[in-house]
């Protein structure tokens, strides 16, 4: 039974490169990637790391960073010597620093994501329009979205020409 569907699916590849050659070309495209590496969704990335809050955040994420990169050498290295009850409270402090690292790094995480997620839909319909003209432009047949892709030689991804419009009609308003 499984043999046979190997069969069949070794046969339909073999007769696919012919069929989609007809039809036009295959390509895949990371739409999140192609906006966020935008010129527009840069600059308005940065304006978001260049606010106060998120400033503030950043400064915060980093000295935790640090602060727990220092507990955790500090542990490594007085551990074999440390009684049950310091290592106890060394793995509290470890715990707890990490817990803070996580929190702030989750809200400098979400300014982020709710920025791209605004760019996904305010530039929406530019990315329609490109879309439309590569299509057309490049004879594709089969546009596939890259998360749903297995796998796809980087020949196959017009993801680079996508961010390239989008640069360009953003340029030209």
């Amino acid at each position: 039974m499984f043999r046979t569907f190997l069969s069949t699916v070794a046969f339909a590849a073999m007769l696919l490169p012919s069929a989609v050659w007809a039809q036009g070309k295959i390509a895949v495209v990371n739409l999140q990637e192609a906006i966020i590496q935008s010129d527009v969704a840069q600059a308005r990335l940065t304006e978001v790391r260049n606010e106060e809050g998120f400033k503030a955040d950043k400064e915060e994420f980093d000295r935790l960073r640090e602060e727990l990169d220092s507990l955790v050498k500090d542990f490594q290295k007085d551990a074999a010597v440390m009684s049950q009850e310091q290592q106890v409270a060394a793995r509290k402090r470890l715990t707890s620093k990490q817990a803070d690292l996580e929190h702030v790094g989750g809200k400098l995480q979400q300014a982020e994501q709710a920025t791209a997620q605004a760019l996904l839909q305010e530039m929406s319909p530019m990315v329609q329009e490109v879309l439309r003209e590569l299509i057309a432009t490049e004879g594709i047949g089969l546009l596939l979205q890259r998360n749903s892709v297995i796998h796809a030689d980087p020949g196959y991804s017009i993801t680079a020409k996508v961010t390239d419009k989008l640069n360009q009609l953003a340029a030209a308003q």
